[in-house]
């Protein structure tokens, strides 16, 4: 199965100040490992929202909302893309993870959906596009 976990946004990462040169090299070493365990796929870190926008949608109309959001705990940090036999392998991997927050931080771990979560009325030509 392939997850996506999500690194959430703090009002240090908000504000753009950068992890220590020690926090780098740990991430990058914990990286690594996932690299060479085979599980990473995918990832990075994301500038601050205040560099970002939101499009909202309702019905036909677009409404662009340029950034800072005020949410933080709704916000993005960064991610990766692993690729994991199991949800608990993927809690397992997580609690390995240095903690790049000096705040109480979360990382959401969230399954990509599979073929066989897309419901019966997808054509097979339409669900083998998605894989």
């Amino acid at each position: 199965m392939k997850v996506m976990v999500i690194g959430k946004a703090s009002k240090a990462s908000e504000a753009g100040e950068m992890p220590s040169a020690e926090m780098f090299a740990a991430m990058d070493k914990f990286n690594e490992e996932l690299i060479n365990a085979g599980i990473m796929l995918d990832g990075t870190g994301l500038t601050p929202s205040s560099r970002g926008a939101r499009v909202r949608f309702s019905g036909s109309n677009r409404t662009v909302t340029d950034g800072p959001f005020a949410e933080t705990k709704e916000l993005i940090a960064g991610f990766w893309v692993w690729k994991v036999s199991s949800l608990q392998e993927a809690i397992d991997w997580v609690k390995k993870c240095p903690n790049c927050s000096i705040d109480d931080s979360d990382v959401e771990i969230r399954p990509l959906m599979e073929p066989e979560d897309i419901p019966g009325e997808h054509t097979p030509e339409l669900i083998s596009r998605l894989e």
